[in-house]
């Protein structure tokens, strides 16, 4: 089990490291190295670390909480391959598929998980007591909270596929609860892509007023190149913000602003290139209404897709697969939209986040209805299809 062990401790110490190159970076690329020593540029880089397990900081006694999911990505990423590595190396530890079959206990996957979070706690931990300072205060609380849901949510399925635990225990998951599932995932990627689209469709057309942010702020190549990272590492932050938008909810930019398909109201912004993807203020044209029909079609798509690969001709089971998935996945996207909003500073940016009660019953509305029509719709074409194979047999 010490694979297990190092890889959580890899998977911790390797996006640290990043982050800490980054912040020392930052450090003398923005002022030459004039102000500060290279240890705050570390700290800055440990503390974005910490801020993606949701530590939140406080700058200048101002409280920060959003989430640069950007950066979580990346450690996700990482803990789920380094998962697979784990999995592979105690694959041949505990019973053999057969005697899991037969209803062995098989404790592998829980024990190299347990190791596999435990390594990451422990180094998320002494970074977070290496990196805080009275100004900054990080939640500890809460840093191990996300590390832990991470090791769950991704290390610990990771291991369980790279074991081959996974396919064992699958092929014992009812094919409609499979189907929920697929349909589930499906949609949530699918909007999220849809969602990431219409992000970049906005920023094209008005690039310019993104252009003109960087030279106003006077950026020179290394802010600028800055000013990119940063812009990753939020990028994930306004996708959701976009798929909160096309659900019809929209979000919050300040405490009392609005930006929704239906009407855009906002005030002064800050001086942020993403921020030029946001509409112009007033009532929107007749056509933006018309993108709050894309969750729907996203729906209704992955629910037919999933339906070629577990077909039925149950007129319920089309149904229920696809309400399901829909509906799971509203609920998924709404646990995205809840992290990806927060404080990010004084005053009315103490509240820039989608409307996240809205969101949950605009998703599960419109990916269920899209769900269902997707699977009555596949149902009907398999039953037209097996009721034609029948005639031809019958004539025959």
């Amino acid at each position: 089990m010490f694979s297990a062990t190092l890889g959580g401790l890899v998977a911790a110490l390797a996006p640290l490291t990043v982050m800490l190159a980054i912040g020392v970076i930052g450090w003398f690329v923005s002022d030459a190295g004039a102000h500060g020593t290279p240890s705050d540029g570390l700290r800055i880089g440990a503390l974005g670390w910490l801020m993606a397990h949701g530590s939140g900081v406080e700058v200048g006694g101002v409280s920060v909480s959003a989430v640069p999911l950007g950066v979580t990505l990346m450690c996700a990423w990482v803990i789920g391959r380094l998962g697979l590595r784990a999995g592979e190396s105690v694959s041949g530890h505990g019973p053999d598929a057969h005697a899991i079959a037969d209803g062995d206990r098989d404790w592998t996957v829980p024990v190299t998980a347990s190791l596999f979070a435990a390594a990451y706690v422990v180094v998320a931990v002494v970074t977070t007591v290496l990196a805080a300072t009275p100004e900054t205060a990080p939640s500890t609380g809460r840093v191990v909270l996300w590390a832990l849901a991470l090791s769950l949510f991704v290390a610990t399925p990771a291991i369980a596929v790279g074991s081959g635990r996974a396919a064992i225990w699958s092929a014992a998951v009812p094919v409609s609860v499979r189907a929920a599932v697929t349909t589930a995932t499906r949609t949530l990627l699918g909007f999220l892509g849809v969602s990431a689209l219409v992000l970049a469709v906005t920023l094209a057309l008005d690039f310019g007023a993104a252009a003109n942010v960087l030279s106003r702020l006077h950026a020179d190549g290394g802010d600028s190149a800055l000013f990119t990272l940063v812009t990753l590492a939020v990028l994930p932050n306004a996708v959701i913000f976009s798929g909160s938008y096309l659900l019809g909810p929209g979000f919050a930019l300040g405490t009392g602003t609005l930006v929704s398909p239906t009407v855009v109201a906002l005030g002064p912004v800050p001086a942020f290139p993403l921020l030029a993807a946001l509409p112009d203020n007033g009532p929107a044209a007749a056509w933006v209404v018309a993108l709050m029909g894309l969750p729907f079609v996203v729906a209704a798509f992955a629910a037919a897709r999933t339906h070629r690969r577990f077909p039925t001709l149950r007129w319920e089971e089309g149904a229920v697969r696809g309400v399901a998935g829909g509906v799971l996945a509203g609920i998924a996207f709404t646990v995205l939209a809840q992290l990806a909003g927060g404080s990010v500073g004084p005053g009315r940016m103490q509240d820039v986040s989608p409307n996240v009660a809205d969101v949950l019953i605009h998703a599960i509305t419109a990916f269920g209805l899209g769900g269902l029509v997707g699977g009555l719709f596949m149902t009907w074409r398999e039953r037209r299809s097996s009721a034609a194979a029948d005639g031809l047999d019958s004539g025959a």
